[in-house]
């Protein structure tokens, strides 16, 4: 029976496969994509990201059901929470400007299991956010012409009662994602002008929203005879918070295109600043004009600023709202479809996906293959699946990344530089003196692993300390963490903080419904934010994480199933990084010591005796010298 169980030597490679980075070439730069898009292309694409259908839907739905006209405090406190997300966003897409977003940013620092389950949550949450927004779309369109679409396909096509089916087909919906596909597939630049045009379209039209709005504001509808400004208290805004967080997840199509960028290391962290401080802007200020405008309690979830102007009286200015929510929503659709077959074709190139996706047209330079059949099954999904049930899978998959961006920023940021000169033998470590530069000295030899302890020299604290090293300030006090490797520390670190913060954030949620805990015992629970902006970006992902319904989980835990089947039927065996790996060899180590003092642990490879031939003896061995 133990013969068949697993040895830990075997255990230890199949958890480091597991855990494997990627490896980054020398010149990020280089790119079979055409860098063609600037600083305002990538702020337009993050606009069209967000301002879309949350602007004209969500702003009505949160401000009568959930908040009232809170709902700007809302929208304030969820545009701070986006920040940090973004913040995290901006810095990686400088450092790395490789496309695949959170995908790429979590498997150059994190690992490879974690990279591809990052990477198939957010193939979902872009199929269904586009396949969403198509019905939206549709269904708006629709509602301008008093529903007549809807009838006719039901009464010549028909419709049907099945779960999680819609009631009938939506070909209208189907129709304008083959639409934006087929766009999509002609380049970038197309991608981009078309985006532009849509853009320009929708913030005229917020332009006038804003300023009609503001001329027909009635301070009244804010008064107490109306409910007053907060009528859900201080639950209803955080409440509206988590809904209106998921208005902001579109700037990810700015760091999906760094890879596209002329100059990523500039335009990608000043187009994510520009686009979510101008998103974050009108959701505040159109939010404010649509709660003056009407009382807040007699608002139409479905279309809330047609339906003010309409029912103040400017029919003509409905329509003009009507037309520039479908360009916003169209934008939207651009760029759920312009990030998506990237992200695959980021998994692809590595190997943790299937390489059909990885191939580049190579006129228009963009992923064919994969715009063309993710296109395909989005415009399925928009045409016969009921997605109510499912968009709220969409905010743990957009929650999960971010976490995950977050936590890789803190690892990246230790992790030590590259060293320039000559490459190493596969299998080798590098010695100190290589890693710093600096010419090493005649080696003094010794044979012990007790000489190595006692060769901690006084000057030590003179050495240069590389990214993720530990200070000499704390080596007398924290002795013990001398032995582990540059970043490690900082990696058990970082899944302690986020433990942490799961421990916390349960505590927080579930504390007084399940556990009955007294309010000053939330204290002791409190944990170092350190890096402030991704580590409070990981509590407050995290909160929102556990804030959704049991329902969520469940088929985000299938969906998770159905990954990790994908990962070790092929992504595992296919992975440039497995074939990068050398092969295991039996080494000895010996320490030698430099005269500057500093310590080094060489490896060498031991050949194995030759084989005999068959039938021979092997002179060598003991049985045949006996």
């Amino acid at each position: 029976m133990a013969r068949w169980l697993p040895r830990s030597t075997d255990l230890t490679r199949f958890c480091q496969k597991l855990n494997r980075v990627k490896t980054l070439e020398a010149d990020m730069m280089e790119t079979s994509f055409n860098r063609c898009l600037s600083t305002i292309d990538l702020t337009l694409l993050g606009i069209g990201g967000m301002v879309g259908s949350g602007l004209y839907v969500l702003t009505g739905t949160v401000a009568k059901e959930i908040a009232g006209p809170a709902v700007i405090v809302s929208f304030i406190i969820a545009g701070f929470a986006s920040l940090l997300a973004a913040l995290c966003y901006a810095e990686f897409g400088a450092r790395v400007p490789k496309t695949g977003s959170a995908y790429m940013f979590t498997y150059v620092s994190v690992g490879e299991i974690w990279a591809f389950l990052i990477g198939w949550n957010v193939l979902l949450e872009y199929m269904i956010g586009g396949a969403a927004v198509a019905r939206a779309w549709s269904g708006y369109l629709d509602s301008i012409f008093n529903h007549k679409i809807k009838n006719f396909t039901e009464t010549h096509v028909g419709a049907w009662q099945v779960p999680f089916l819609a009631h009938y087909p939506d070909f209208l919906a189907a129709a304008i994602l083959l639409v934006a596909t087929a766009f999509i597939s002609f380049g970038a630049k197309v991608s981009s002008w078309l985006n532009h045009v849509f853009s320009a379209i929708s913030m005229g039209v917020i332009l006038f929203i804003l300023i009609m709005g503001f001329v027909l504001a009635q301070p009244k509808n804010w008064s107490s005879q109306e409910g007053g400004f907060a009528p859900y208290g201080l639950s209803g805004i955080m409440a509206g918070t988590a809904t209106c967080f998921y208005a902001f997840v579109g700037f990810d199509v700015i760091a999906a295109s760094s890879e596209e960028a002329r100059n990523p290391q500039k335009a990608v962290p000043r187009a994510i600043a520009f686009s979510l401080g101008l998103a974050t802007g009108a959701y505040i200020l159109v939010s404010m004009v649509l709660t003056l405008m009407v009382p807040w309690h007699t608002l139409d979830p479905d279309s809330a600023l047609a339906d003010a102007f309409y029912r103040r009286g400017y029919s003509w200015a409905g329509f003009l709202v009507a037309a520039g929510s479908i360009c916003a929503m169209n934008t939207v659709l651009l760029s759920n479809l312009f990030s998506l077959p990237r992200i695959v074709y980021a998994m692809a190139e590595d190997g943790l996906f299937f390489q059909v996706f990885s191939q580049v047209h190579p006129r228009t330079q963009v992923p064919v293959i994969g715009i063309v059949v993710f296109g395909l099954l989005m415009a399925l999904l928009a045409l016969v699946f009921d997605l109510e049930a499912l968009v709220q899978f969409l905010s743990i998959g957009t929650l999960l990344a971010y976490t995950f961006v977050a936590a890789s920023i803190i690892v990246l940021r230790f992790q030590q530089q590259k060293a320039d000169g000559p490459a190493q033998p596969a299998g080798s470590q590098p010695n100190p003196e290589q890693r710093e530069g600096i010419a090493a000295p005649e080696l003094k030899e010794y044979e012990s692993f007790s000489d190595k302890l006692q060769l901690v020299g006084s000057d030590k604290s003179k050495e240069h300390r590389e990214p993720g090293q530990l200070k000499a300030a704390f080596e007398p006090y924290l002795e013990f963490l001398s032995d582990f490797y540059p970043g490690e520390v900082v990696t058990v670190a970082v899944v302690t903080l986020m433990v942490s913060a799961v421990c916390l954030c349960s505590i927080l949620v579930f504390g007084n419904t399940h556990l009955h805990l007294p309010t000053w015992s939330y204290s002791l629970l409190l944990i170092p934010l350190v890096p402030l902006s991704p580590a409070l970006s990981i509590v407050l992902n995290i909160y929102l994480m556990l804030k959704l319904s049991y329902m969520t989980w469940l088929r985000f835990a299938i969906w998770l199933i159905l990954g990790l089947l994908v990962y070790f039927g092929y992504g595992i065996w296919h992975s440039k990084e497995n074939l990068r790996e050398p092969r295991p060899q039996r080494v000895s180590a010996r320490y030698v010591v430099f005269p500057s003092g500093s310590l080094e642990e060489t490896v060498q490879a031991v050949q194995p005796s030759p084989q005999p031939a068959a039938g021979l003896p092997d002179t060598d061995t003991p049985e045949a010298k006996r």
